[in-house]
């Protein structure tokens, strides 16, 4: 006769082992946990970016709508708020001595410093240079 062969679930190697299946299973969740943790990291910096670009883009509108036209700008603060974000702008003379002996020059330069604060407490401090019409003497 023939020797009999067991049968494949009667053989020692026909499946896994409870350590193998636990093993996977380790495996799996560490790999689950560490994706999660990654969309997590990515979200936050989505979101960060997303109020960085809105308080840039409050700035840009500060910048346009904010500052009045060269003739009406004279030095001092100015402040007001547009939606949640609040912004100053301040103008001051530039430092030091601009004036030229013997020369008629109209034109003196002045610091505009301009802050926004967003809702979240970022803040954006912009700096420029304008040339302004001197004060008559």
């Amino acid at each position: 006769m023939f020797p009999t062969i067991p049968a494949p679930t009667d053989r020692r190697d026909a499946g896994f082992t409870i350590i193998e299946v636990l093993i996977a299973l380790a495996i799996v969740a560490v790999s689950i946990v560490a994706i999660g943790s990654l969309m997590a990291t990515n979200v936050r910096g989505v979101r960060s970016l997303e109020q960085h670009v809105a308080l840039m883009q409050t700035v840009r509108t500060v910048m346009t709508v904010g500052l009045p036209p060269r003739a009406e700008l004279h030095p001092g603060t100015s402040s007001g708020q547009i939606e949640d974000y609040r912004w100053t702008v301040d103008v001051t003379p530039l430092g030091g001595d601009w004036t030229v002996p013997d020369a008629d020059i109209p034109w003196v330069p002045e610091l505009v410093r301009v802050r926004v604060r967003s809702p979240t407490g970022a803040v954006s401090d912009i700096r420029t240079v304008r040339l302004m019409q001197k004060p008559s003497e």
